[in-house]
């Protein structure tokens, strides 16, 4: 009996640590087929409409499925304000200003830049919010920033002054991103992950459409098919159905190994890139992800060390951060 238990727990782990690889890996196509929408005319403006529009009726079927599944306690028109403004500062702002950076930079880079915002976190926490900085951390910083360095080497040897233009966007996508995680991380615990998630996906959806009818009012009906097969694409295989695997995975193994398994995500991109795109992959691009990722490693360990030295509990709970970027 204890024999069968342990080979189910067993069972129960390697298959969340599947359901997190996979979700990262779905969650950093996105960038492949943005790219790929770009070599058919279409914008960011438009792209990102098209995406939210197609993926809403999926996540409001989730949030159909869940509270039939389990009761869910009523929410304060305050909350849904702010859950407004974090999904146009998480998903709507955060997305739109990562697929323009997108026109100016590799695919690598950009999830690299992306791979970066735990870091803006804690310097959000350390210089807004007055919570202090390990030594530890700080050293996982600076390493991490030389490998987005050494990777940026790469991409501006070929594009030149438009690598810095569009490392900026990606990096400024990325902070706003990190503003939507703490304000996120306090609401999850109370409305829950999947109100959260289906709420700021509702309004990203309302400020993406509303963007692209006022810049052109037909551009979503005039698309080429195959924007839209990319869009599609988008909305389900890159944006709801990883977002599914990697809470499930969350429920089975916690949100630290969970990050752990986002690793497969940036190197995922680059071989992707690779094949798909084909964007070079050098020494010096592979040294740089090394760094990110092993900074953004010596994070999560410490992380997961404090929360189970302050409450063992809370290594397992859900933070609400899935990145739709």
């Amino acid at each position: 009996m204890h024999s069968a238990s342990a080979a189910h727990h067993h069972r129960h782990y390697l298959y969340g640590i599947l359901m997190a690889g996979i979700g990262s890996i779905l969650f950093s196509g996105k960038a492949i087929l943005v790219k790929l929408a770009f070599e058919y005319g279409a914008n960011a403006e438009t792209l990102l409409a098209l995406r939210m529009l197609m993926a809403l009726p999926l996540f409001w079927g989730i949030f159909w499925w869940e509270s039939h599944r389990k009761k869910m306690i009523p929410i304060t028109w305050a909350d849904r304000t702010k859950l407004f403004f974090l999904g146009f500062l998480g998903y709507f702002l955060s997305s739109y200003i990562d697929f323009l950076g997108l026109q100016y930079i590799s695919v690598g880079l950009e999830r690299i830049v992306l791979y970066l915002t735990p870091t803006i976190v804690l310097l959000i926490s350390y210089f807004v919010l007055k919570k202090s900085v390990s030594r530890l951390q700080w050293y996982a910083l600076v390493v991490g920033y030389a490998g987005v360095f050494i990777v940026f080497v790469q991409d501006a040897s070929s594009t030149g002054i438009g690598a810095w233009f569009g490392m900026v966007l990606v990096f400024f996508s990325a902070c706003s991103y990190a503003a939507y995680m703490i304000g996120a991380g306090e609401m999850v615990s109370r409305i829950g992950s999947v109100r959260l998630v289906v709420y700021a996906s509702s309004a990203s959806a309302f400020f993406s459409i509303a963007q692209s009818t006022i810049l052109n009012p037909l551009a979503i009906f005039e698309q080429l098919p195959e924007i839209y097969w990319f869009s599609l694409l988008n909305a389900s295989l890159c944006t709801v159905i990883p977002m599914l695997l990697i809470m499930i995975a969350i429920n089975r193994i916690g949100s630290p190994l969970v990050a752990q398994a986002g690793i497969l995500g940036p190197v995922s991109t680059i071989f992707m890139g690779y094949f798909i795109l084909a964007e070079p992959i050098t020494w010096i691009q592979i040294s740089g992800m090394t760094l990110v990722i092993a900074a953004m490693w010596l994070l999560v360990r410490y992380d997961t060390q404090t929360k189970k030295s302050q409450d063992p509990k809370r290594s397992s709970d859900f933070d609400g951060t899935e990145p739709l970027n």
